[in-house]
């Protein structure tokens, strides 16, 4: 008799220790739930706004002052050409400032101190990287409101992200990799470009593109270094003036009219296609280097 009366002691035990982890999970749950509720619901709601608009000449059109023939083309081809500048300048200086960190620097209270500054500039809000660029980029350098300006901005707000991001993709890459390559007679520069960066690669551009879908819809650094609200042309040159899809989104959600509204729920679909866009592209890439590593 005692073997059962054991066994139903046990069991109570064990209830009894779950019932926590149960309830944990069940919170877990609901914290997870109703983000994603909330958000599919500001998007079907945008979406059903923005589906009388949403046609190839929305994508097509310039401006207007009448809703109903406005467009997105300047925003549009902005956009690409500010994160396409963007990356050009964030990744290249991210990705060395990781190296240098991780593979070069020494241990010190320099080093310390640049990590820490890195980490804080990581959470410091995005107006703040516009009133540098205002003043470093837009005045001091004499670059007004142009395309350059806007790039450097931005590349300056997502560096902390890229150097963080490279730094734990080169964490990953096991130290005997390195070790076999130094075994071989290789020198330092051959080992990291032979094997650590190859190795690290799927990481580092999963963290720069996801670093980029975060800038996409940043709209505080532009409108501080001054972009414009009404752009009837297109950009021709890393000196022009631009505008941006959070820009015309703006301009749009602060007119009168109800149909420009319409025209800012079309846009604010648009600006989440391009988001949603980069982080497949991000997925993508990351499966397909991978794959290239290690078959």
């Amino acid at each position: 008799m005692s073997l059962p009366i054991s066994r139903t002691r046990d069991l109570a035990i064990r209830r009894a220790e779950s019932a926590p982890q149960r309830a944990f999970a069940a919170i877990g749950l609901v914290a997870l739930v109703l983000p994603l509720l909330l958000l599919l619901f500001l998007f079907g709601s945008s979406l059903v706004d923005a589906w009388p608009r949403l046609d190839w000449s929305f994508l097509t059109s310039f401006p207007s002052r009448k809703p109903e023939s406005a467009g997105i083309l300047p925003a549009l081809v902005g956009t690409t050409c500010l994160m396409g500048l963007t990356a050009v300048i964030a990744i290249p200086v991210g990705l060395g400032a990781a190296l240098y960190l991780e593979e070069y620097a020494r241990p010190s209270r320099l080093t310390a101190l640049i990590e820490l500054n890195i980490g804080t500039l990581a959470g410091v809000p995005s107006i703040l990287y516009g009133l540098l660029g205002l003043e470093v980029f837009a005045r001091v350098l004499g670059m007004g409101r142009s395309l350059l300006a806007g790039a450097c901005t931005l590349a300056l707000l997502l560096l902390p992200m890229v150097i963080m991001a490279s730094r734990e993709a080169l964490r990953t890459v096991p130290p005997s990799l390195r070790e076999a390559s130094y075994a071989l007679g290789a020198d330092k520069w051959r080992t990291l470009r032979g094997v650590v960066l190859p190795m690290c690669l799927p990481g580092v551009l999963t963290g720069v593109i996801l670093s980029l879908a975060r800038a996409i819809g940043e709209t505080a650094p532009l409108i501080t270094i001054g972009a414009l609200t009404y752009v009837a042309f297109l950009p021709d040159s890393v000196h022009s003036e631009f505008t941006a899809l959070p820009i015309q989104i703006f301009n749009w959600v602060s007119r009168p009219q109800a149909g420009f509204h319409v025209n800012a729920a079309a846009g604010i679909i648009v600006l989440v296609a391009l988001m949603l866009l980069l982080n497949g592209v991000a997925i993508w890439l990351r499966a397909r280097l991978q794959r290239r590593i290690y078959w």
